[in-house]
């Protein structure tokens, strides 16, 4: 894949920042947009816009089609049916939507078992516990014990007979980049409730829903080239219909009395309110246009970018990297720099090269302890971490670690 090529689609590459050539490394926070997406925002609201599912005239029509149509080019992306995918704000929000439907409709009890692991983003595992407080269910925590916050298949062995109820997990890790192996957990807990936060797996490879026998999977639009403010939430219809819906009012409703409410059918029973319908058609052409590239063609693209990134860093003996180091890191690599503080590095890098990577406890608090624990370095419970997409090079990575050698010649 010739990511230069793709360098026009992206117009912010364009950009010098402080007079240097832009060099994205933070994928894993947002991605860039290629102008067809931003150009299908501008055309939606120049000559189509109108509220969806609520009118008869030629706008509406036209804004529910692009709504609908939406919908099913992402099911067809996930191997789904159309009324398993459900419109959100992002995968926070689609999280957040699972664990409280489970409990207000006495799927999770006080009886019930969670299981979560301690590498997850806060947006899958705060809401599991702060419900667990309230609904008085056992949350149980599978620890990585691998390398540098690696959590292996044996961390989620011992939890076999626990039996869980749930079992919630991330499907790449956004500290590490590092792979769950959810086939293989799913056939470990198949009794149980799998929810997936696909936030950085989506993104990156194809993802068969129906092949890997999920319960639930959740993405964002805006970390796969689509805008912000938009997030898919798919769900196996049998449980969908069993729940309560998270959010009342609008679209969702069927019939109100002074007595009781009704919902919608699937999957607007889980969609109040209105839509964002300009997101769903940025995510629909941001999807159209990595398949257009081949996700297989994109997935092994990162994987030589972060496979070259981890030998070129693992020569710098100043640099702890954390993770796998194997072949289930993807895209993403965290470390730290001996005597310099990761914003420090960050801040440098971008002032004097234009490099732009991410730091802070990238919402991985339970890790970052983790990652404390085993550091040789005078950790700070932050890391630096460069994320890699369709549009970065090796040339990216050379720049990187030359500007870390300069960090570490003038900070360190």
């Amino acid at each position: 894949m010739n990511s230069k090529a793709l360098y026009r689609d992206f117009p912010i590459l364009d950009r010098k920042i402080h007079g240097k050539k832009l060099i994205y490394l933070d994928n894993a926070a947002t991605t860039l947009k290629p102008k067809v997406v931003v150009e299908s925002l501008k055309d939606l609201y120049y000559f189509h816009y109108s509220n969806v599912h609520r009118g008869i005239h030629t706008l509406a029509s036209e804004a529910t089609n692009l709504l609908e149509d939406t919908r099913r080019k992402i099911a067809n992306f996930l191997n789904a049916s159309p009324e398993e995918i459900i419109f959100t704000s992002g995968s926070t929000l689609s999280l957040n939507t699972i664990a409280h439907s489970l409990v207000k409709s006495g799927i999770l009890r006080e009886d019930s078992k969670v299981l979560v692991t301690t590498v997850e983003h806060h947006a899958n595992f705060v809401p599991w516990q702060r419900l667990s407080k309230i609904y008085n269910y056992k949350l149980l925590y599978a620890r990585p014990t691998g390398r540098m916050g690696t959590i292996l298949i044996e961390d989620f062995e011992k939890f076999i007979k626990e039996e869980p109820d749930v079992v919630a997990v991330t499907g790449a890790s956004n500290v590490t980049g590092q792979r769950l192996l959810i086939k293989r957990i799913r056939e470990m807990f198949e009794k149980s409730i799998l929810v997936v936060d696909g936030a950085q797996l989506v993104p990156h490879t194809k993802v068969n829903v129906k092949e890997l026998d999920l319960d639930f999977l959740v993405f964002s639009g805006h970390k796969m080239l689509g805008p912000t403010g938009i997030g898919i939430l798919y769900g196996k219809k049998e449980l969908l219909e069993k729940m309560e819906p998270f959010l009342y009012g609008g679209e969702m409703i069927d019939k109100v009395t002074l007595e009781d409410t009704t919902f919608n059918i699937l999957p607007y029973k889980f969609e109040a309110g209105t839509p964002n319908l300009a997101g769903a058609v940025g995510l629909a052409k941001a999807i159209e246009y990595l398949e257009n590239i081949g996700m297989n063609e994109l997935e092994n693209h990162i994987k030589e970018l972060t496979d070259y990134a981890i030998n070129e860093l693992m020569n710098l003996d100043f640099v702890e990297l954390y993770g796998p180091l194997d072949e289930t890191q993807y895209g993403i690599i965290s470390f730290n720099l001996d005597g310099v503080h990761p914003h420090d590095v960050a801040h440098f890098l971008d002032e004097s090269f234009g490099i732009a990577i991410r730091t802070g406890h990238h919402c991985a608090q339970p890790l970052m302890l983790e990652l404390s624990s085993k550091s040789r370095l005078d950790f700070p419970n932050a890391t630096c971490r460069a994320s890699f997409y369709v549009y970065n090079t090796k040339e990216d990575v050379d720049a990187l670690v030359e500007g870390l050698k300069n960090v570490k010649r003038w900070l360190g």
